[in-house]
């Protein structure tokens, strides 16, 4: 079998409203999905993490730069495909755009070789941990509106999202330390007492803001503080871990296992939230979970765009093995945008209904068992919403 073209389709539309978090507002929902086809007709879909210019930029480099890379090369040596691709880019970035690229690349040759096999990546992993996983929606984005709409809007979308089903919440903060911890404080009121609520700042405090902001949150109990300063800075992450009772989270725009190792080695996390779409695609994926576990540490995946995406870190999560292990071990979650997302709710042919599934089976959702990543994208809709040829 021979790989004979590489195809990224970028994904685009208008939402019904502007959206916001800590760094930014936008008003367009994109996705970056890369098709992968072979010489015997089995197709592989991956996804690139990466929203916008960022998409576009990136399918330059899945299609002018890893493309002739790889032409001809066996789909199921993924290992050898990936060093080859990650060696040649080496000297142009061990992090950020190329290995977003080759993470969508990677995940078409898993879904490939799940598709000979006939069997689900999960079990290409090593089995079935779990055949459902607990799911958290998140929502409660910034938005161009006074501090006191900020506060009723929060409380009563937190309640919304408790009443969904899912097992827990997740806000966005942004607005500065003071008025931040009132959104956390209206979140705390509207889903109650012992409902679990996450906090993620998409770091943009200083370290004493942050410790302004976390201190406060021991008090309302939230279950981890999410990226609270910038990536970069390992040690106020340490420092924030070390003096705050709440979980520190984090991780999402970390790349590959050297990065990974950094943090760990760091002890910097309670949490770790590694995206598989960004930091080098599922072969890498598995190293950095391995890397994570090595550190006992506990990883919740970070979830972004579309079903391809959702399909991805739910096979992963049924292969992720319980840490530390016991008779009741502490298990991981889906994460799960409510905001409105067209290219997970409508891109494949069959859906995966993640929100009606968290409404009839206690905030679970089910894990895909067919070849593969279990799914397949409607070709139609791709073109209906592509972007750029």
């Amino acid at each position: 079998m021979k790989i004979t073209k590489v195809i990224s389709h970028v994904l685009a539309y208008d939402l019904p409203g502007e959206l916001g978090y800590s760094q930014q507002y936008y008003t367009r929902r994109t996705a970056h999905l890369v098709e992968v086809q072979t010489d015997e007709g089995i197709t592989g879909w991956g996804e690139c993490f990466g929203p916008g210019n960022v998409a576009i930029a990136n399918k330059g480099i899945v299609e002018k730069v890893i493309q002739p890379m790889i032409l001809g090369d066996d789909p199921l040596d993924r290992d050898v495909i990936w060093h080859k691709v990650y060696n040649l880019l080496r000297d142009h970035g061990q992090k950020g755009m190329p290995i977003q690229s080759l993470s969508g690349v990677d995940i078409a040759l898993w879904d490939i070789a799940g598709k000979v096999a006939g069997l689900p990546i999960h079990k290409l992993i090593g089995g079935t941990h779990r055949t459902q996983v607990k799911t958290y929606g998140y929502g409660m984005m910034l938005k161009r509106e006074s501090v006191d709409d900020h506060i009723a809007r929060f409380a009563d979308e937190a309640a919304a999202i408790r009443d969904m089903g899912f097992v827990a919440t997740k806000m966005k903060v942004g607005l500065g330390p003071k008025d931040d911890v009132k959104l956390c404080e209206a979140v705390r009121r509207g889903v109650g007492e012992g409902y679990p609520f996450m906090v993620d700042a998409n770091h943009c405090y200083t370290t004493s803001d942050a410790f302004y902001v976390g201190r406060a949150l021991e008090e309302l109990e939230p279950y981890w503080f999410e990226e609270p300063v910038a990536p970069e800075d390992l040690d106020g992450y340490r420092e924030l871990r070390r003096g705050l009772s709440v979980n520190i989270s984090g991780g999402e725009v970390e790349f590959a296992r050297w990065g990974w190792r950094q943090i760990l080695e760091n002890r910097g996390l309670d949490i770790a939230q590694p995206e598989v779409c960004a930091l080098g695609g599922i072969t890498e994926y598995l190293r950095v979970l391995a890397l994570c576990h090595a550190h006992f540490t506990p990883v919740i995946n970070h979830v972004w765009g579309s079903a391809v995406s959702v399909a991805t870190n739910l096979q992963l999560l049924a292969a992720m093995p319980p840490l530390p292990g016991g008779l009741f071990p502490w298990e991981p979650m889906l994460e799960f945008d409510t905001t409105d997302n067209k290219f997970r709710d409508e891109l494949l042919h069959e859906p995966l209904n993640i929100q009606a599934q968290v409404r009839a089976n206690d905030g679970h959702v089910q894990i895909p068992t067919g070849p593969g990543l279990g799914i397949e994208p409607d070709r139609d809709f791709i073109k209906r919403y592509e972007v750029c040829d």
